[in-house]
Parts: C-alpha cells; structure tokens; sequence
C-alpha cells in the first residue's frame, strides 16, 4: 500500500509540476469593446492589422478594443468549424426557442443553398428561417482565404450583408475596387464578402539547390517543374487542405486549356467558336492534369500546410515549391535579411496566374457587428490598405513585419510618390499584360472536384507514380509509357461533370471514399504498366 501511494503521489508530481513552475499569464487586456475574428492569416497579418486597428478606432471613437484571433488552420478546417458551429446554433434556436423538433431533414435542409423549389415544407422552412435568424457562432469577422470558400459560406447563409457597400459607395467602381477583375470576381454584389488585398501563386526556387541539380536556367513556367531532375525535390501542399494551392493547380489547368484554345483557333480559323471552346476545355483538361501528375511526381510530399513548401525550400530541403506569392516574397526576404544572400527567388509563371482575392466577411450573429463593420471598413480604407506592402516603418506601414502583399485597391498604385515606400514597387497587378484571365464556365463548378483527383491522382498513389516516373525517365520518355502514365481516360472533363462530381456530392460519404479506391487501383494500374513499358524499352 505504501509504495502504490509513493507511486500515485509522484504520479500526481509530475502532472502538477508544469502547472506550478508554469509563468504568471499576463492579464486579459482591457479594452471598452471587443471583436473576435476567425482567419488562416499569419501571426505577421495579425500583428499588423491589430496594431494599426486598434489606433485607427481609438482615433475615430475614442473606445480601446481587443481583437480576439482564432487560429484553428486554413481555409478547409475553418469552413469545417464554421459549419458544426451553425449546426449547434440552429439546433439550439429550433428546439429551445421554437420548440420544433430535431432531425436529419431540419439539418440537411437549413443551410442548403441548393434547396430544390419543390422540397419538403419542413426543409423549406427550416432554410426560411435560418436565413430570418440572428443565429451565431460566437464569431464576428471571417478573414483571409481564398473567394471559393466565401462564395460557398454566403451561399450556406453563414455570412450576411455588411454596410460598407452603402456606407462608401464610391470605392466600388472600376477605377477602385471593381467586381471583377480578369475574370475573378472581387466582391459580392450583395456585400456578404468583399475581398481586401489579391494573392497570386508562382514557384519559390533555391539558387543554391538548382546549382546542386545540375540546373542552370530556374524554372519560369509551370512546365518546367515536370524536369524529371526535380524528382524529390519539390515541395507541395495537398490541394484538398490548401484552397490556395488548389487554387493555384485550377490557374495551371486553366493556362493549357487558354493554350489549348489558341492553338485551335489557329488551326481551323473557320470553325464556330462553341465548338473550339468545348474542344479545348476538354483537350485542356487533360493536358493540364498531365502536367500536374509530372509535378506530383517530383514531389518531396505533399503536406497538410501551405506555409511549410517555402520553409523547406529556404533551407535547400527542397530545391523549389508551389506557393502562394506572399509566402514566396516573405520567405526570400527573410533570407535576405539574415544572410544578404539572393539564393531565394519567386516567379509568377507569365500567363500562368491570376490576381485572385482574400476576402473579409461578416458572420451572422456577430455578437460585436458594430467593430465588425468598423475593422471591414479599416481595412479597405487606404490606412488598412498600406500596411499590405508598404516598407516597415514607413509613414503609414507596418510596425514590425513586411507583409509582402498586393492592395486591392486599384488607386493605390496610381500614387508613383508611393513606389520607394513599397515592399514590391515593381508589382502592378492591374498592369500585367500577359495576366491569365479566368474562365469560371470552365472549371469554376468542379474546383472541388479537381482538388479531390489531384490528390487521388498524385498523393494517395505517390509511391507507385513516382517509381513509374523514374522508371520512364530512365528509359527516355518512350511516348508509349508516357501515354500509359498519363491516360486520363478515368478523369476525363465529361466524367467529372458527370459521375465523379454525382459521388463526390452524394450524401452517404461512403460513395466518395468508393470513388476515391476506384480511381486510385485505375492510377495504380496505370503505373504498374507504364513502369512495365518503360523498362521494357530500355532492355532493348
């Protein structure tokens, strides 16, 4: 008995030890009003923008205010905490406040913007009054991430109209903030999101690595990463947890099916246009998987982080990395200022990227709305708008961190006295002449879709792909082993349209997981048999 109490007690020892030699927690900042916001930005982002918030609404109100960040991930997992959030608010308001009871038809139907017309009153009204409700998650402001996860949260009726679109009327014009850009929408036209800074997507590459490779001219394009010298050496982030790099793979596929277009029209100036449309979206699909299964093939890994490629490659793990632009230019400058090497360069792919927006949006119930409006307003105004890409420590810029991104504001870069004060005072993202522009027709309805075979295609099969690779590339590339490699027959453009987007949007989740097996023993057997052909053609 005495040593099972020795031993309990030094049980209980070591569980209290860090609780006790823990430090003193600084107080809870006071503050007369407070905001919480939800956001995948970074601590630098956060920083920022709470520094240059709290000012500007001290001097505007006389008021302190505590901004509360939520960090739980990115985009993916925010939309995924947002949606359970809702589900346990609507629940509570149906059953205690209108005393209706629970179900699976109630939960399904209440935040579906896909209601049919001729649904159950009980889902039609369950989606009525949801939409009428003040339900809240607890959370004021959605901040950061791509308009794909915006547009889907204001279609669920998670987001709700904010005022600055009737408070300034006059920065939602063309010469400002227009509504699209280039074919990528900038705002809502009933003001549920608008987006407040562009983001576009390119490779980070190490001088140092490619010296290593053997490399001598850095990759500028996308199809330059299919080089079977960069076998393990590029970095990736899956596309079905990063909407940014998903993002970035929907820019590649939609540059070869532009591509795919030209070439046609080229070829047979006198056919109708549909037709040459339809041909090349379809021609360019493929093309444009074909390229991203090379990548995927060169790939180190694919990681759950976006933020992770651009580190790796900073410190020559990996000799290059798909990322977003901000990323890229943060991560070469940091390298820059702690060794004053170059070794670090990002390049956005010329026709090959689109200027695309992070948006802010108001959620619905927001306890704070008020500081809400408030801080959407801060960071459209042109005070907010510096602090993107403006030097530290310039009037008007960020205090401590170099942002490193690009306004969204158009009049912002009509300011030439500005230029010496910017991070980036080359970048003109409403000046780009060979700026890809986006066909949402095209792939804008099966973005999802898209993700979900990138990752089947490239990630669940990596050990298979990348053995069959080396193996094709050893043999030279004979065309029939790169025609048994990249066979989209499985995946093509009118199967997603079809089957694949069916299971995919299915409500028993049992039928993505059996699609997901079935294209992946379909991708494995491929490259069973294009390591077969290719080995068989470098013994002859």
């Amino acid at each position: 008995m005495i040593k099972r109490a020795v031993i309990i007690l030094a049980l209980v020892g070591i569980v209290a030890l860090p609780f006790i030699l823990r430090p003193k927690q600084a107080p809870k900042e006071k503050a007369d009003d407070t905001l919480v916001i939800i956001t995948p930005h970074n601590e630098a982002i956060r920083h920022e923008y709470g520094v240059g918030f709290r000012q500007w609404y001290k001097e505007r109100t006389g008021r302190s205010v505590f901004i509360d960040w939520r960090v739980i991930g990115g985009t993916s997992e925010i939309a995924r905490f947002l949606e359970s959030e809702y589900v346990a608010s609507f629940q509570n308001h149906w059953v205690r406040k209108l005393g209706r009871p629970w179900s699976i038809e109630v939960q399904a139907a209440f935040a579906n913007a896909r209601l049919a017309p001729d649904a159950p009153a009980l889902a039609q009204e369950a989606r009525k009054e949801f939409l009428a409700s003040e339900v809240s998650c607890g959370i004021d402001l959605f901040f950061g991430g791509g308009s794909y996860d915006f547009i889907r949260q204001a279609q669920a009726g998670r987001l709700v109209p904010t005022r600055i679109l009737q408070t300034h009327p006059d920065w939602f014009k063309d010469d400002i903030i227009p509504f699209s850009y280039a074919g990528e929408p900038f705002w809502d036209k009933q003001g549920r999101w608008i987006g407040n800074v562009l983001s576009s997507y390119g490779i980070l590459y190490n001088r140092d690595a490619l010296q290593r490779l053997g490399i001598k001219r850095a990759p500028e394009q996308w199809e330059d990463l299919t080089d079977p010298r960069y076998v393990g050496e590029i970095a990736l982030a899956d596309p079905t947890k990063s909407s940014s790099i998903a993002k970035a793979f929907e820019n590649l596929i939609q540059q070869q099916m532009q591509q795919r277009l030209v070439e046609l029209r080229a070829a047979a100036p006198g056919r109708p246009a549909a037709e040459l449309e339809a041909q090349a979206v379809r021609e360019g699909w493929a093309r444009g998987l074909q390229v991203l299964q090379l990548i995927g093939a060169n790939s180190r890994y694919f990681t759950d982080s976006s933020q992770k490629p651009p580190i790796d490659v900073s410190q020559g793990n990996s000799a290059v990395g798909i990322c977003i632009d901000f990323y890229g230019r943060y991560q070469a400058e940091a390298v820059r200022r702690r060794d004053a090497s170059a070794r670090l360069e990002f390049v956005t792919p010329r026709g090959g990227t689109v200027s695309s927006v992070d948006p802010i949006a108001l959620l619905r119930g927001a306890p704070n709305r008020e500081v809400a409006e408030a801080f959407i307003e801060y960071s459209l105004a042109m005070e907010g708008q510096k602090l993107w890409n403006f030097k530290v420590g310039t009037p008007g810029g960020p205090a401590q961190f170099s942002l490193r991104r690009l306004p969204i504001r158009r009049d912002f870069y009509a300011h030439e006295e500005w230029k010496e004060l910017r991070s980036d005072p080359d970048a003109e993202p409403f000046a780009a002449s060979a700026q890809l522009v986006y066909q949402p027709a095209w792939t804008g309805g099966i973005f999802r879709e898209m993700a979900f075979i990138i990752r089947v295609m490239s990630l669940d099969t990596h050990p298979e792909l990348v053995r069959a690779w080396r193996a094709v590339a050893a043999a030279g590339s004979p065309p029939e082993a790169l025609a048994a490699l990249g066979d989209m027959s499985a995946v093509s453009y009118d199967r997603v349209l079809g089957p694949i987007k069916q299971a995919l949007n299915a409500k028993n989740k049992v039928e993505e997981i059996r699609l997901a097996n079935e294209l992946g023993a379909t991708f494995r057997e491929q490259y069973r048999k294009a390591e077969a052909i290719a080995r068989e053609a470098r013994d002859r």
